[in-house]
């Protein structure tokens, strides 16, 4: 017998809402800013409790960047983002901009962390820093 999930209304506006955050990151902040906007009333503490009940049911990824940024999350949409769609972050260290990447180029790097050195590289809580092309370019001008 398959237990059937109950969900609030507020439950269901926040996954409604993180649903729509596919392919990019988002914070707590980010998410309780939104609601205000729509004078939706969710409090903090709701939120961050769906979240991690989201993040432990595999829904969400975590990230722990610093110590001085926002833990961040991002939506798992099983055909988008699996274990076999590897991916990496880039963390720009002038904006903190946080960028999902897939990359050829940086699974040969893991490929050979594994084989030469006998580490296995998470690509999943790795994060390389560095400045973003947004970034550069506004220091160009």
């Amino acid at each position: 017998m398959i237990k059937a999930t109950y969900r609030t209304k507020q439950q269901q506006l926040l996954l409604d809402y993180i649903k729509t955050t596919l392919g990019r990151h988002f914070t707590v902040e980010e998410i309780s800013e939104h609601f205000a906007q729509k004078n939706v009333s969710i409090g903090t503490a709701t939120i961050y409790r769906q979240i991690e009940k989201l993040v432990a049911d595999g829904t969400l990824n975590k990230y722990v960047i610093d110590e001085k940024s926002a833990a961040c999350f991002e939506y798992i949409e099983p055909t988008v983002c699996n274990e076999d769609k590897k991916h990496f972050h880039l963390k720009c260290e002038s904006c903190g901009k946080l960028l999902h990447v897939e990359c050829e180029e940086l699974e040969v790097i893991q490929l050979h962390l594994k084989k030469e050195h006998g580490f296995s590289l998470n690509p999943f809580r790795t994060v390389f820093y560095g400045i973003c092309s947004e970034c550069q370019n506004q220091k160009s001008l």
